[in-house]
């Protein structure tokens, strides 16, 4: 699995909004400065986000973003998927639309699943917080 900078980007993304909870709105334009990201690929991320429920939004002159709950209840996996749809490592497990036909005598699905698990799980476990701490890793 490659995660795409959809995904990294939202990562940095919502960083950065966390890191200005206190002050208060953060303007995509603000962010995309300084995140060095073009201003439209941001406000697609967020646009995404926005949709996931992980920030909400104010319109206006001093409109902006902030996360939409506390951080230590977002995870990296919440925000990854905003970005990237799924985190599965096979298009197999993407969902019915993408099954296998040979899913039924498959032998590697099993290992396939099994790893799958393991990537949700971890990125299921690291919440926006602890990125925002560097306590983690």
């Amino acid at each position: 699995m490659k995660i795409s900078t959809k995904g990294r980007y939202g990562l940095r993304i919502m960083i950065d909004i966390g890191e200005r909870e206190k002050e208060g709105i953060v303007s995509v334009a603000d962010i995309a400065a300084r995140q060095d990201i073009s201003l439209k690929y941001a406000e697609a991320i967020v646009s995404a986000l926005l949709r996931a429920g992980l920030v909400v939004s104010r319109r206006g002159k001093s409109g902006g973003y902030n996360l939409s709950k506390s951080a230590d209840t977002i995870t990296a996996g919440e925000i990854l998927r905003a970005g990237e749809g799924s985190l599965n490592v096979v298009a197999c497990l993407a969902g019915a639309e993408n099954e296998c036909p040979r899913s039924s005598k498959c032998k590697t699905l099993p290992f396939w699943r099994a790893l799958d698990d393991k990537i949700a799980a971890f990125c299921d476990s690291v919440t926006l917080q602890e990125l925002l701490n560097g306590t983690r890793f």
